[in-house]
C-alpha cells in the first residue's frame, strides 16, 4: 500500500523549506519513504547552510530589516516624515478607535494590567500624533511608522502572534484625489519591497468598515487601505480629507519569496532570515 511522509517528517521537511512536489511525494512502502526523507534531508539541510554562510557574507541583515530600510528610505524620500510610537498602549485609546470589550478584536489583545496592553495596532497612536501635527504643519501632511503589533490570533501560516505592520497615511487632501492617492501609495510601497502585479479589491474591516485591500496575484492580502472624513475622526476631532494604508512586512516578504510560512520571515528564535537554525 502506498503512504506518504510521516508528519514528524512532513514538519522537518517543511521547516527545511522543502517545495510542494517534494511534500507531496508517494512511496511503494515506509522503508522506501525512510531512505527517500534521508537523502532529502540531508540535502535540503547542506543548502540550508550554504544560505546561511552566503547571508553572513553579502545581506549579513534579514530580508525584514532590510525591507524596512528600503521602505524608510522610499517614504521619506517621497515626502513623508517618520514618527516611532510606544508599543504600549493604552486602554482609553483603543476605545476611541471602537474596540472595547464587545467588540471582536478585543479578546485577541495582550493586556499588561487593567489599562495598558500591548498594541494591535499602529493606528490610535497615529491618530494621537496627528491630530498636533496637523495643528502645528501646513497641509497637506503625510507621516508614517513601522513596528510590531501582537494579537493573539493568530494561527496558522499566514498569521502570527507578533507581527510588522507599516502604517502611512496623509491628510489635507482633496477629497477626489483620494482614491488616486490610494493607487499612487500602493504602487510606491509595493514597488520598493519588489512586488510588479497586486490588484485592489473591496473588503470589510472590523475596525474601518468598507475599505479596500491590497491582494498579491497569488491571493495574499498583503495590506488594506482606508479613507477619511471617517467615523471614528470624531474622536480625536480631525475633519480633514485622509487616505491611510496599512502593510504586513513578513506578508511582503511571503510575495516576493514565494514563502508558505509567515513565522520563519519575522522575529524568530528558531529561523534567521527564514532559514532554520536547527541544522
Amino acid at each position: 500500500m502506498e503512504t506518504t511522509w510521516s508528519r514528524i517528517q512532513r514538519s522537518r521537511l517543511v521547516a527545511l523549506d522543502a517545495d510542494g512536489t517534494e511534500l507531496s511525494r508517494r512511496f511503494q512502502d515506509r522503508t522506501q519513504r525512510d531512505r527517500a526523507f534521508q537523502d532529502l534531508e540531508g540535502t535540503l539541510a547542506r543548502k540550508r547552510r550554504e544560505e546561511l554562510q552566503e547571508m553572513r557574507r553579502v545581506h549579513r541583515r534579514p530580508g525584514l530589516c532590510r525591507l524596512e530600510t528600503t521602505l524608510v528610505e522610499t517614504l521619506v524620500g517621497a515626502g513623508f516624515v517618520q514618527v516611532t510610537t510606544p508599543t504600549i498602549l493604552a486602554r482609553g485609546l483603543l476605545a476611541r478607535m471602537g474596540v472595547t470589550d464587545a467588540h471582536d478584536l478585543f479578546k485577541q489583545i495582550f493586556w499588561l494590567d487593567k489599562d495598558r496592553c500591548l498594541r494591535p495596532m499602529l493606528a490610535p497612536h497615529l491618530y494621537y500624533v496627528i491630530k498636533d501635527l496637523l495643528r502645528l504643519w501646513e497641509k497637506p501632511v503625510g507621516i508614517f511608522e513601522i513596528g510590531s503589533c501582537f494579537r493573539r490570533e493568530s494561527q496558522g501560516a499566514r498569521h502570527s502572534t507578533e507581527f510588522t505592520m507599516l502604517n502611512l497615511c496623509e491628510f489635507g487632501l482633496a477629497e477626489e484625489d483620494r482614491n488616486r492617492r490610494i493607487r499612487e501609495l500602493a504602487d510606491l510601497v509595493t514597488r520598493a519591497a519588489g512586488i510588479e502585479e497586486y490588484r485592489l479589491e473591496e473588503a470589510e474591516s472590523a475596525v474601518y468598515g468598507d475599505t479596500l485591500d491590497v491582494v498579491s496575484i497569488q491571493g495574499l492580502e498583503l495590506g488594506s487601505s482606508a479613507v477619511g472624513p471617517h467615523p471614528l475622526d470624531h474622536a480625536w476631532r480631525i475633519t480633514d480629507t485622509w487616505v491611510g494604508l496599512g502593510f504586513g512586512l513578513e506578508r511582503l516578504l511571503m510575495a516576493v519569496r514565494g514563502g508558505s510560512s509567515i513565522g520563519r520571515l519575522g522575529r524568530s528564535l528558531a529561523y534567521l532570515d527564514g532559514i532554520t537554525l536547527n541544522l
